[in-house]
């Protein structure tokens, strides 16, 4: 591959992005699509459901990735594959702004709706077959799952990956940022495993999230919503199951594993929000720990450092990159092998 054309379709992501979000911005301060700052003593409201228009950056530059190995390459190979994830991303993508519009302050869709209609979105992924259906299993060895494989364990596995990457958010730049460098890792897993093409996919979202990043950090201007989320945790799932790559990326969503317990400490109702004071710093929401952030926040008043929503941010992303280098390490035979 050209590297020099493939980065096009990143750069357009990128600058599709960051041109049409204050747009997006201006539009939903018109018609009061704004929510609260939960990390804010006192502010203004925030223009809600920006994620809609990275992904449809992230659109825009897969296509034109498509056209060059129409075009240029004159090669089908993995189209089919690369048309099945846009079909889900764009299905989640819409399940995700429907449960925005409903209010998430109300619940959203109810969470029997909500699973149903991601499971749903899975389909264009199930139908084409994809990945492998052989599994190695500890003790046990290779085990083939046939019919399984597609019809269960792929719409458990972005089901899975949709919702939890959903739990560990609330905070300005956080949702996003994770998106930004866990993809970056799967991108790298993705090129030395010889799925170059599933490297660029992942570098599509990437350029998307940099420039949403741009108007998400804080103090945000724009909020992503589960349009945003609900596609970046589905193409997690997606780009492992396709590359054959699974047990690394679970490594890499370790975090995720560790906020989804804590959530169900609190029956999966707890937010992950800090209670803000006036001179900007947080206090814990609740007596008991429910998120990873609530820990970061624990953590650094015991270390007598002022917790903000930035170290908190910040925080999170450093353990998520600890995550990956050791993930890295753990898995370096099979990647490089």
């Amino acid at each position: 591959m050209n590297s020099l054309i493939i980065v096009i379709p990143i750069a357009i992501s990128f600058l599709a992005s960051l041109f049409f979000l204050p747009f997006w911005i201006r539009k939903a301060k018109e018609i009061g699509l704004l929510w609260e700052d939960m990390n804010k003593f006192s502010s203004e409201s925030v223009a809600g459901s920006g994620g809609i228009i990275a992904i449809f950056a992230f659109t825009l530059g897969v296509l034109v990735f498509v056209a060059y190995r129409v075009f240029i390459l004159e090669s089908s190979q993995f189209l089919i594959e690369i048309l099945a994830v846009l079909t889900v991303i764009l299905i989640l993508a819409g399940v995700g702004l429907i449960d925005d519009l409903l209010g998430w302050r109300k619940g959203g869709l109810s969470r029997r709706y909500r699973l149903l209609l991601i499971a749903i979105a899975t389909v264009p992924l199930v139908v084409i077959n994809a990945g492998k259906s052989v599994v190695s299993i500890p003790f046990l060895g290779a085990i083939e799952l046939g019919l399984i494989y597609p019809a269960v364990v792929i719409p458990l596995g972005i089901v899975g990956s949709v919702a939890t990457y959903n739990f560990l958010a609330g905070f300005n730049g956080l949702e996003a940022g994770q998106g930004i460098l866990i993809l970056s890792g799967l991108s790298i897993v993705s090129y030395l495993t010889g799925s170059s093409w599933l490297s660029v996919i992942c570098l599509v979202m990437v350029g998307a999230l940099l420039g949403f990043l741009v108007y998400n950090l804080p103090p945000a201007r724009v909020f992503p919503g589960d349009s945003l989320t609900y596609c970046v945790g589905g193409l997690i799932a997606m780009v492992s199951i396709l590359g054959n790559f699974e047990k690394i990326a679970v490594f890499f969503f370790i975090p995720y594993i560790l906020e989804t317990v804590l959530k169900s400490r609190g029956k999966l109702k707890k937010y992950s929000f800090g209670k803000p004071n006036e001179d900007g710093s947080l206090e814990l929401r609740y007596p008991k720990i429910y998120s990873l952030n609530h820990f970061s926040i624990y953590i650094m008043k015991k270390a007598n450092i002022k917790p903000t929503e930035k170290k908190v941010v910040l925080s999170i992303w450093a353990f998520q990159i600890v995550t990956m280098i050791i993930g890295f390490i753990v898995f370096r035979q099979g990647i490089i092998g």
